[in-house]
This record gives structure tokens, sequence and C-alpha cells, in this order.
């Protein structure tokens, strides 16, 4: 094969690839287009898979969550061009009924920062009154958050803090530290009706 016949050839493999790509996507129906049971459904799997994925790979996050009183994982989408901001979808979930409620969470900053971050964040609440004041009232995560979250890092973490165990876990595994600061976590009424 000579040289233009091979250009040719790649060139007609890379367009077949974006146009098959394409074509899945296609199939795949985007947020806005699924009906609300089907939102749910969705969170309830990304917010399963991160507490497995987590608990398999932490045991003190393992140990934690049995004394639990309840858990919510969210699902993070974090995009930075001199402004950040975020948003994502989750569930918290009463270990005792098993209740789900459906919650949403938002953060936006400025700074030095460039690119896109997507992760899970699971959080394990210690009593009952840390979990309802976390889904009727909301949490505003602060500076303070990284405190929550254990400060010397998530495999240092060694129990509750306030009530509350943090973990943060995006696409290369579990972080050292949770960065959920200035992020605001609030029921997601459309999905809890």
């Amino acid at each position: 094969m000579n040289g233009m016949t091979r250009r040719l050839v790649v060139v007609a493999a890379v367009v077949g690839l974006i146009g098959s790509a394409s074509l899945l996507r296609a199939e795949e129906k985007s947020w806005e287009e699924l009906d609300q049971a089907s939102k749910r459904a969705k969170i309830d799997e990304t917010a399963d898979k991160t507490k497995d994925d987590i608990l398999a790979e932490n045991a003190k996050a393992k140990e934690l969550y049995k004394d639990a009183y309840g858990w919510a994982a969210f699902d993070n989408l974090k995009i930075a061009f001199g402004f950040s901001g975020g948003g994502g979808n989750g569930v918290a979930v009463d270990r005792k009924t098993g209740k789900r409620t459906y919650m949403q969470m938002g953060t936006a900053g400025v700074g030095l920062s460039l690119g896109a971050k997507k992760y899970q964040v699971l959080f394990l609440f210690q009593d009952e009154q840390t979990f309802r004041n976390f889904v009727e009232k909301g949490w505003q995560a602060d500076a303070s958050a990284g405190a929550q979250a254990g400060g010397e890092g998530v495999g240092a973490q060694t129990g509750f803090v306030n009530g509350i165990a943090v973990y943060q876990v995006s696409d290369k595994g579990l972080m050292a530290t949770a960065d959920i600061a200035g992020t605001k976590y609030e029921k997601n009424d459309k999905l809890n009706e």
C-alpha cells in the first residue's frame, strides 16, 4: 500500500469510528429527555456504585458505614476557566427505612484554574439528626469542609467529624482529600414528586 492509499484508509477508519460513536450517542437519551423515574434510576445506579466502590476500596469507610444512620452519594462535574462552576445530582438514603431522597448540588467560584473534573462524593451520617438536617435543610460546604472530610486525608480518617464522614472519588480512584468547599447540597423537589 502506498502512502496516499494508507492515509485514505486511516481517514476512512476515523470517519467511520466518529460516525459509529455518534450513532451510539444518538441512541442514548440526554438527561433532559429522561422522565423522572428514569432520572431517579440513573441517580440510584451511580450512587450505589459510588458507595460500593468506596466501601470496597477503603476499610475505614466500610467500618464507618456499618455504624452510619444514613448515607448520600453525588455525581458531580466541575468546570473551570477562571470562573468555576459545577453541578450534579445525588440521593440520600435512610438505612433504617430504605427511603431515598433525591438531591442536587451546585458550586461556583473564582480562581486560577482551567479544565474539568468529574467526581463522586459519598457522605456517611453518624446519627439521625445529622442525616435529617442534611436532607431537610441542605448543607453548604465551606472552607472547613476539609476538616469534616478528614483534614489529614481520606485514608487517614479515623471516625465521624461533626456527625459526617466524606469520601471523594474520581476516575483516578479515591482522593486523598475531599475538595467540596463552596458546594451547596439541597433537596431536588422535582425528583421527589
